[in-house]
């Protein structure tokens, strides 16, 4: 079954259709932000079995000042041997870096992370089974900064801290940057400290 869920983040929003059935993850979002300049951010996620990313798709777009509209997009494909494919484009004037990156810097990645989203923090925290216990445990993430859309490697550790009357809270750390973040049952953020919340109702 598809669900949205919105999180307000200190500079922007994000709401995203996502569906977790039967191990995988599919989901389509949308986000805006302001930093380092405004922005609006479309994605598409698929992952395969046991939430190994698959497919995400991205594209960033908005209008620069003085240089007029920008728009970039980025195709990130991780094979079931586990090579990864980058393709990426930019149009417009903007000052950012080139959008895409070295995929085979992602050797061994099993997930995405899209840089200010929520969403894929569920993917290593339902494969490792990390709502009921366990970890530290440490991933190879394929990192999507955003609104650029450059694609790095990076490494994240999870840990289990405690339950959460029907979710849990998992340890997330990865150079230093460090927060506890709150789950759904579902395996959903619920509250990620200076990156985005579900708003209470």
């Amino acid at each position: 079954m598809t669900r949205s869920i919105v999180w307000v983040k200190p500079e922007g929003a994000e709401l995203a259709d996502a569906d977790t059935t039967g191990g995988r993850l599919s989901a389509s979002g949308w986000a805006i932000g302001a930093d380092p300049l405004p922005y609006r951010l479309e994605y598409e996620l698929t992952t395969g079995d046991r939430y190994v990313t698959a497919r995400l798709l991205v594209e960033a777009s908005g209008t620069a000042p003085g240089t007029g509209p920008w728009r970039r997009s980025l195709e990130l494909l991780n094979r079931p041997e586990g090579a990864w494919t980058i393709n990426a484009r930019a149009e417009g004037r903007v000052r950012l870096p080139p959008p895409g990156g070295d995929p085979e810097e992602l050797a061994g990645a099993l997930d995405c992370d899209l840089g200010l989203s929520p969403l894929t923090n569920t993917m290593p925290v339902l494969r490792e089974g990390l709502l009921d216990g366990g970890g530290p445990t440490e991933f190879l993430m394929a990192w999507v900064s955003v609104p650029d859309l450059v694609v790095t490697p990076s490494r994240q550790t999870y840990a289990h801290v405690r339950r959460d009357g029907t979710g849990a809270v998992v340890n997330f750390s990865s150079d230093g940057f460090v927060r506890d973040i709150v789950f759904d049952a579902d395996g959903f953020v619920v509250d990620y400290p200076s990156i985005g919340a579900v708003p209470k109702v």
